[in-house]
């Protein structure tokens, strides 16, 4: 059996209670940066589109932590959802999301099991009768 490095996973089971775009930022690619190259921005190895960094706020608010980065690839700047009208809140959803675990061995005494999330796309939250879509659910 042949385990992928991205693992898909369903927007309602990282984010049962919704989630909000706090902004949109390129990602450097440090080498890139020390070697004083013009464009610094990180290339997705697989597409050699651009990565870019979402942050996302978590609606959950039994969640461990929440601010959330999310990792898109795209040839440019994605574009959050429109605000909320009366609010400063962009709900979003992601599509094509996926984790990637890894180990983090920032504490060399005891490193621990980390991950990244990643999605293909992200637009506004599907209205579904009032109501958010059970975790694990597609809109």
């Amino acid at each position: 059996m042949a385990v992928p490095r991205r693992i898909p996973l369903a927007f309602g089971v990282v984010f049962p209670v919704g989630a909000f775009v706090v902004g949109v930022d390129p990602v450097n690619d440090f080498d890139k940066v020390r070697a004083g190259v013009a464009d610094a921005q990180q290339r997705d190895e697989e597409t050699g589109d651009l990565v870019w960094q979402v942050k996302v706020i978590d609606a959950d608010p039994d969640a461990r932590t929440n601010e959330v980065k999310i990792r898109m690839t795209a040839p440019v700047q994605p574009v959050p959802p429109d605000l909320l009208p009366g609010t400063p809140f962009r709900p979003v959803e992601f599509d094509g999301l996926s984790i990637t675990p890894y180990i983090d061995r920032r504490n060399a005494e005891r490193p621990k099991i980390a991950y990244s999330l990643r999605a293909s796309g992200m637009r506004a939250p599907a209205a579904l009768n009032g109501r958010r879509p059970a975790p694990g659910v597609a809109a």
